[in-house]
């Protein structure tokens, strides 16, 4: 009896824990969190309901994730954003995401099935614009957040696409860095409309079979984004203000 009760005891406590990991992840990923941000254990115990235990495994877990910044002993932080780290994440991802996309183009030729998920994002996606062009510019801001539930979406398709399991596993583990990034490269609705364009590409690719001019889609794409980011985070209006590091990787 006791043995169960204690089990009981550690799945609510795995419970909370991942629950706290969640929150805490959306909030930064989303920039509700900014960088720099203080994670005091006491005071996110409080908002959240949590003991400091669960909020101190959740921040953990974020920092091994490079989300945030944790040193035993002194107080977390949300982990910066740096021209320098973000050229580097790009560098990295210039180098995965093409090799994936021409991957998932030769299953997709090699077995219609494979395509469902990129069909599917293809009339999301044509929802998504007719919509959108729609709206005035205060409810466009509003929109964002569908769009990037497709761009996750044809992100997510393509890890679970690709045939080649440790590349998948690499993109997937730098997705909370990418996806912390692109509320600030999507910080327009010009640069929105644009990367609509550039993943209707990389889509019409891939949903054809051609797996060259899917690298090549994809590969223009990240080079797009990356220019956005540049522009946005050296901006007088920078989603995130003076918190970008403005520094080098060597």
């Amino acid at each position: 009896m006791r043995g169960a009760t204690a089990r009981r005891g550690m799945a609510r406590a795995t419970g909370k824990s991942e629950a706290v990991y969640e929150r805490l992840k959306g909030d930064i990923e989303s920039l509700r969190l900014r960088p720099g941000a203080k994670l005091s254990e006491v005071r996110l115990g409080e908002e959240l309901g949590a003991s400091r235990t669960p909020v101190r495994e959740a921040i953990r877990r974020l920092a091994g994730e490079g989300l945030v910044d944790f040193v035993p002993g002194e107080v977390a932080r949300v982990a910066a954003i740096s021209l320098g780290g973000v050229r580097a994440l790009f560098e990295i991802r210039t180098l995965l995401e093409p090799r994936a996309a021409a991957l998932v183009a030769a299953s997709g030729a090699a077995d219609e099935r494979a395509l469902t998920p990129f069909h599917e994002l293809v009339e999301r996606l044509e929802e998504f614009e007719e919509s959108f062009r729609a709206l005035d510019a205060a409810e466009q801001a509003r929109g964002y957040r569908d769009f990037y539930e497709i761009a996750e979406g044809f992100d997510q398709a393509v890890i679970t696409t690709c045939r080649n399991p440790y590349l998948a596993r690499t993109i997937r583990d730098l997705r909370s860095q990418t996806v912390r990034l692109r509320h600030v490269s999507h910080s327009g609705p010009r640069r929105m409309l644009t990367s609509l364009e550039e993943h209707r590409a990389l889509l019409k690719a891939i949903t054809d079979g051609d797996t060259e001019a899917a690298e090549a889609a994809c590969r223009h794409h990240l080079a797009q984004t990356l220019q956005a980011l540049i522009e946005s985070l050296t901006s007088e209006d920078s989603p995130i203000g003076g918190d970008v590091q403005v520094d080098v990787v060597r």
